[in-house]
């Protein structure tokens, strides 16, 4: 059994790699993008017993700053953890293997309070590959091409996902998670600069290629290319 204690409550979590061993079925539930700057949420469980994966979704809008300040979120993600562990056919005998993530808070409090039981866990492996990679298919939707988007969150996914914003920052904030209370304090401003800086550095690009075409078209009237006449060799 690999065990990992959760550093905000030192309790010891099970980890999926190498999970100890249960009598009855065993159920998965990770979550994917709550913590991402854009796009929606999503929720995977994962039937270890037969394989099956669903996912559920969580979207953009409940992040919003009324949203999120009244646990919104939260509050959805334990719906759809209840409509999901029935898609499943959750039963008494079965575990739960649960991710420590905070956006599990409410979820956590249900359990207990309805005595479900369950253990938190570091998810690993199949289903956090899995519900990875159904975020960053909901990404590529929004047409956020870089090759350097990948399944590791962190850093690098967060600039990858604010630089895309930036760009077209009118038309794109509403994918922000704007809720995010680092978003208003200091994200937004950085965002609405470098949209304006991009938006005058293509504006420059524009005319010096308009320019550059004007004095093309102007030099070849000053200086016409010469038409010589031919004659056939025959004549």
């Amino acid at each position: 059994m690999n065990t990992k204690k959760d550093k905000n409550n030192n309790e010891l979590c099970q980890s999926t790699n190498n999970p100890s061993e249960w009598n009855g079925r065993t159920i998965e539930i990770d979550d994917a993008g709550t913590g991402d700057l854009v796009g929606d949420a999503f929720i995977g469980f994962r039937d270890t017993e037969n394989g099956k994966i669903i996912f559920k979704s969580v979207p953009v809008e409940l992040y919003n700053k009324v949203n999120k300040d009244n646990d919104r979120p939260k509050k959805h993600i334990v719906k759809i953890v209840i409509k999901a562990l029935r898609d499943l056919n959750h039963r008494k005998g079965d575990r739960i293997l649960l991710c420590r993530g905070s956006c599990f808070d409410l979820v956590r409090e249900y359990f207990k309070k309805n005595n479900i039981y369950y253990e938190p866990a570091v998810i690993e492996g199949v289903l956090q590959d899995a519900v990875e990679g159904r975020f960053i298919q909901h990404l590529r939707k929004f047409g956020i091409s870089s090759s350097k988007l990948t399944k590791e969150s962190g850093i690098q996914r967060y600039f990858i996902l604010f630089n895309w914003v930036c760009r077209d920052f009118p038309n794109r904030e509403r994918f922000v998670k704007r809720g995010f209370p680092s978003w208003k304090k200091k994200w937004r401003k950085i965002a609405l600069e470098r949209y304006k800086n991009y938006k005058s550095n293509k504006t420059r690009t524009r005319e010096k290629i308009m320019q550059r075409a004007k004095m093309i078209y102007e030099n070849a009237f000053e200086k016409p290319i010469s038409v010589r006449e031919t004659i056939s060799k025959n004549q």
